[in-house]
This record gives C-alpha cells, structure tokens and sequence, in this order.
C-alpha cells in the first residue's frame, strides 16, 4: 500500500528547539491509517500533526482496546539517523494488538511509515548525544461505534514523533525506588505483556501516593505470591552481583517483553558479564543487597536506556545499594548501547537501521 504524503509547506515548518523534556514537544506531521474489516488496512497518510475525532462511543474510550510502542531516532557525529531495532518493535506491537484482539500491521508498511515521517521532520531529531534523541511512538486504537463489550471492527494505527531530552530529571544519577507490597501491576494470563495503556493506568495510584514520599519508581512484585521481582515503573530490571554477574527476571508471561533488557542479554556477554534470567524473590535480593552481594541495581527500557537504582525501600526499610552511586557494570552498559544508537561504536549485532532517504 503506497502511502500518501501532505505536508507542511517548509517556511511553516518547525524544527528541535532548544530545551525540551520528554514528551512535551511534538514534531511536525503523523502518520495514520485505518482499518474496517471489509477493506483492511487503507488510507495510509502522512499529514500535518493534527487533532483525532472519535465518536463519543468509540470502543477505545469504553472497553480500552489500545496498544503502543516507543522506541527511537539517533542523530549520529556523520550526520546520519540511526533507528535503534525498529523491527523488533513492529513485532512486539503486533504481538501486543493479538493479545488484545486488534489486527495485526505489516511491518515492512510499518516501517516505511516510520522512514517515511522522521525523514519529513528530520530537523526534528535532536543533534546532541547527551541522552536526547527523536522518541517515536506507534499507537494503535478501537475506533468502532460500540457500546456492548466484544472486539471493535474498526480502528486507526498512527504513528507520532518528538525530541525527547533524558527521562528521568537527574539523567544517569541513581533513582529510589519503592516495592509496592499490596499493590499489584499485572498477572499471569492477563494483559502484562502487552504494551497497553490499561497497565500503565492500573499503576499510577500507587506510582502517585510514593512520589509524595520521595520516591521516583515502583518496583512490582508478581501478583500470586507478591515475593517474586517483575518490572521497576516503566522498565524491567537487573541485579548486579559481585561485579560480574548481571540477573534480570525470568518473562513470566506478566513481564513486558523489553527490546532494551533483550539488548543487555546479548550485549553484556560480550563485555565480560555473566547474564542469566531467574525468577527472583525479594526477600533474597533484600537480603543480598544488605551484604554487599549485589553491587548494582539498575533498569532497562527505551525512554531511560539504562537506570542506575541507588535505592529500594519495603514497608519502610530502606535498602542502599552502592552509596546510592552509580556503579561501574550499569555505566559500561550505557555507554557500549548508547554508542552503538549514536553510532559511536560498533554495531556487531546489526541493531541498527540508517534512515532511508
């Protein structure tokens, strides 16, 4: 399906501007198109960024029928843009779309979608590398006419961009993280592996109430036993030992299938660590921690990359990890996956797509 393209005259067009956080800013056009099930997928668009009309009743606004991705753009030293494993997103999204009863997109469309719009607005992508980048975000919603629960027939995917400075405010200083002991994010065969807005929903209470007590994240535990490690907030998380050995939880079938964490177990061999996937109860790692056994903690995902955790706290006891410092093992990490996205070093996995002109 050839993609149509409508865009802004040049002397009406922005560019990166000087200060922006993350998410805040939005660049200059979208991709969308949609979806009945007489016609499949049709009207693929490139347009000016502009507003959605839905009827009030659309299923989306009802019953939650909606997936995401996120993943980024890299301006590199050569002038070129590196996409960071745009491919495996694609496939996670229609991964999430199955589980939640959406159609499937084919990647290669999705793809050139993506090519297509960051070439229009490449002015867009910010040209320091100190944690900024072009944050891209593929959405997929219901937007049948529906009252009365059951899968839509009708929705539109589309695809937005926007320069994006680090996450987390203090960049790679360490973050404090709480372990939510009632609260629970997702279960075993429900929707936690997919990347849908109902998950992220479900954690903003308990995500609120410990920002009043000083606390950046939320570190959940499964939901049958409430003892074993699942994601930190937006992120899933690994536990340094000694140094040396790097674990991160086992995918549970609750766990978020993170492209950043499946990076890190392929990267991190070949930097000298053992990496290993384990179920893993907080009452070990707690404990671990306290005797020095685990040396690091960190999170992984696309927005932050690599999260250094100084420290954790469970119904009131706080756990320091490493002088609340980053460590040596979550700083080589960064930097090796940080350069291969800017392009600063070897790409030996073959991560890396240049964008197509």
């Amino acid at each position: 399906m050839s993609i149509k393209i409508t865009s802004l005259e040049e002397s009406k067009r922005g560019s990166c501007p000087k200060e922006y956080g993350f998410g805040t800013v939005f660049s200059d056009h979208m991709f969308t198109q949609d979806y009945d099930q007489k016609q499949g997928w049709h009207d693929a668009e490139i347009n000016p960024y502009h507003n959605l009309s839905l009827d009030p009743t659309a299923a989306v606004l009802h019953y939650g029928q909606e997936i995401f991705e996120g993943l980024k753009a890299y301006h590199r030293a050569d002038g070129q843009i590196n996409l960071f494993r745009p491919e495996a997103n694609c496939e996670r999204f229609n991964l999430s779309a199955k589980r939640m009863v959406m159609p499937a997109v084919d990647v290669n469309q999705h793809l050139e979608a993506m090519h297509k719009l960051i070439n229009l607005d490449k002015n867009w992508v910010p040209k320091t590398a100190n944690g900024s980048s072009l944050y891209i975000r593929p959405t997929m919603i219901a937007t049948s006419s529906k009252i009365g629960l059951g899968a839509a027939a009708q929705y539109k995917h589309f695809i937005l961009t926007m320069p994006a400075g680090p996450y987390f405010a203090g960049g790679f200083n360490p973050i404090s993280v709480y372990i939510a002991d009632t609260y629970r994010r997702a279960v075993v065969g429900g929707v936690g592996e997919a990347k849908t807005g109902g998950n992220y929903a479900a954690s903003l209470f308990i995500s609120e109430e410990v920002a009043k007590k000083g606390y950046t994240q939320v570190l959940w535990l499964d939901a049958i036993e409430g003892r074993y490690v699942e994601e930190v907030g937006a992120m899933n998380i690994c536990f340094v030992y000694e140094g040396s050995r790097i674990v991160t939880p086992s995918l549970s079938g609750s766990i978020l299938r993170g492209i950043t964490r499946d990076s890190i177990l392929k990267l991190a061999p070949t930097l000298g660590y053992d990496m290993t996937e384990e179920q893993l109860d907080i009452h070990q790692i707690l404990s671990d921690i306290a005797s020095g056994k685990i040396t690091e903690v960190f999170g992984c995902g696309t927005a932050a990359v690599i999260s250094p955790v100084g420290k954790l706290c469970l119904k009131g006891k706080v756990y320091e990890v490493n002088g609340n410092k980053s460590g040596p093992v979550s700083k080589h990490l960064y930097d090796q996956l940080t350069g291969i996205q800017y392009g600063t070093v070897e790409d030996a996995f073959g991560w890396t797509q240049l964008l197509k002109s």
